[in-house]
């Protein structure tokens, strides 16, 4: 976390921006989150312990983070901008559900082959990778 919390730092000053303690909350809120969490979902889940902190800040201090390369955005259909922390090289999937929209994520050795495969078959250099598969989950099936 205190390498995640140095790499902002250094982004919010080189872009001229004031480091405060609200960024920081809503930094760690963030990291420490299970989920693929909307602005106002996190907004909910801080307001409990930080209600002096407002949603338009926790939304700009999601874009923020997006910006600065800690968090991506993620779209799953359901209109809203999702957060997910970058924290690894590992690339991961997700199984989203059309009735609840419940994500899994899932990480398969097999489809990262095919597709880097499938890219040099092609001569194509891969920069990012995305896969969402959209079904049903076991809840919503009645299994």
């Amino acid at each position: 976390m205190a390498k995640v919390k140095d790499l902002f730092r250094d982004y919010l000053a080189k872009h001229g921006l004031k480091v405060t303690r609200q960024r920081e909350i809503i930094l760690e809120g963030f990291m420490s989150s299970p989920s693929h969490l909307s602005a106002e979902e996190l907004y909910l889940r801080l307001r409990k312990d930080h209600p002096n902190i407002g949603y338009a800040t926790v939304y700009r201090t999601m874009k923020l983070l997006a910006d600065s390369g800690i968090a991506s955005e993620r779209h799953f259909g359901d209109r809203q901008t999702r957060y997910e922390p970058n924290t690894s090289e590992d690339h991961h999937y997700h199984l989203i559900c059309n009735s609840c929209g419940r994500i899994i994520e899932f990480e398969d050795a097999k489809i990262e082959t095919l597709l880097q495969q499938t890219a040099a078959d092609h001569q194509f250099t891969l920069s990012h990778q995305r896969l969402e598969l959209y079904g049903l989950c076991p809840s919503c099936q009645g299994g």
